[in-house]
């Protein structure tokens, strides 16, 4: 069995029912999130990647669909700020406790408030990084809601 992260320890403290998937995780990837879907046997829509941002100069966690991009005015909106900027790599690591890569919304060295893309209620399950390079998480959209005490509201760019 695989070793707990802070996040599927988070998880299992809320008892929230989650699948783990490991794969093999490729640092020379452009777009993590596309690769670990490739890797998984998933949709890009199906795979949620985790990103740190700076809302009025807070930290917040966005979560949407991997073939997508944030937009950086609806991260603002969904967190009540004016202003969004992508948290640097080396702060959001210290911040969550994660490495880039890595970082998961749940079970974050620091709590954050976080949001979910509205695209993960048209989804029976969703796949979220587990806590460390090469695990993901399979659970229920509302689950994965509920343990992160998210709000969900659109946040990716228009096509």
């Amino acid at each position: 069995m695989a070793t707990a992260t802070p996040a599927t320890r988070a998880l299992d403290a809320a008892g929230i029912a989650f699948r783990r998937i490991e794969y093999d995780y490729d640092a020379g990837a452009g777009r993590i999130g596309m690769q670990a879907a490739q890797a998984i046997g998933v949709s890009p829509g199906q795979v949620f990647k985790t990103l740190m941002v700076e809302v009025d100069g807070r930290p917040a966690v966005a979560v949407i669909p991997a073939d997508r991009s944030l937009s950086m005015k609806r991260a603002a909106a969904a967190f009540g700020g004016k202003a969004a900027a992508m948290m640097a790599p080396a702060r959001a690591e210290k911040l969550t406790g994660f490495h880039t890569g890595g970082i998961s919304p749940f079970g974050q060295k620091r709590r954050h408030p976080v949001a979910f893309d509205s695209a993960a209620g048209d989804l029976v399950q969703i796949v979220v990084n587990g806590g460390r390079r090469g695990l993901m998480l399979m659970l229920a959209p509302a689950d994965a809601v509920a343990a992160s005490g998210a709000a969900v509201c659109p946040l990716v760019a228009d096509p």
